[in-house]
């Protein structure tokens, strides 16, 4: 017997190397007939960073089929756990400082989802016409944010915008944020990088998933805002879609772990 999810997904992906980067560090997964979605940031340079986040998606693709919720996402922090262990062996094996990568994944299993996280690549949740942001950056101007020293639109001009505070392969503990929520029937999620989430605003995201047809199409839409809007840095996206078979239900969100 295998975790089933209770809802139809429909999910499409897209990555770009941007206009100004050399390489693309990024890496995606979906995987909507398993229930898994991810994406990874890299971070090291020198071919390193795509390694990374390639590790981190490649270890999530090869989960095994889980029986239960709480054995799905327990076999998702391990893995992640184990790559975070790889990335810190290899540096040592490299002589370099760190090879790391962000992760957000999202997990489905039967009406409920999972994400974990570490970084600043984000999930979002579209739902009932409003965009909200479940995940929470882990990044030196999220604490400044959170001590009130800088406001948000200061917050995306500051110098620091692009240094992350927690990451895979960044040090021997990982310390993965977890959000657990229930799925609503029409649920649309967004996982991205900051390529994205730098470029394009919230309310640009918000009415490009209002007006999507299907998830393609608002993937390929979103890295076209983000290219047309400078496309400073790799940009990735997932688009997913939640269909429920056998009625609506309401969005609640369980015990977030941080």
């Amino acid at each position: 017997m295998t975790c089933v999810s209770q809802f139809r997904w429909t999910s499409a992906s897209g990555t770009d190397v941007g206009r100004v980067r050399e390489r693309n560090e990024d890496a995606c997964l979906d995987l909507p007939e398993r229930g898994i979605w991810a994406v990874a940031d890299g971070m090291g340079g020198h071919a390193v960073g795509d390694f990374a986040s390639r590790a981190v998606v490649d270890a999530l693709a090869a989960l095994p089929a889980p029986a239960v919720f709480d054995e799905a996402v327990a076999n998702a922090r391990q893995a992640i756990q184990s790559v975070n262990q790889l990335l810190i062996e290899q540096a040592l094996r490299m002589k370099v400082r760190v090879i790391g990568s962000t992760v957000v994944m999202l997990l489905a299993c039967e009406r409920r989802c999972a994400c974990l996280w570490a970084g600043d690549s984000r999930l979002y949740l579209f739902r009932g016409g409003h965009l909200k942001q479940l995940s929470r950056d882990h990044s030196q101007v999220e604490r400044l944010k959170a001590r009130g020293l800088i406001t948000a639109e200061e917050a995306r001009h500051h110098p620091a915008h692009n240094t992350i505070t927690r990451a895979v392969g960044a040090a021997a503990t990982l310390d993965l944020e977890q959000l657990t929520l229930e799925i609503g029937d029409g649920d649309v999620f967004l996982l991205c990088s900051d390529g994205l989430s730098n470029e394009v605003e919230d309310a640009q995201i918000a009415d490009t998933l209002a007006a999507m047809t299907d998830p393609a199409q608002a993937a390929q839409a979103l890295l076209a805002l983000a290219l047309g809007n400078g496309g400073r840095d790799n940009v990735s996206v997932v688009v997913i879609r939640a269909e429920d078979i056998a009625g609506g239900s309401d969005m609640t969100l369980l015990n977030p772990e941080v």
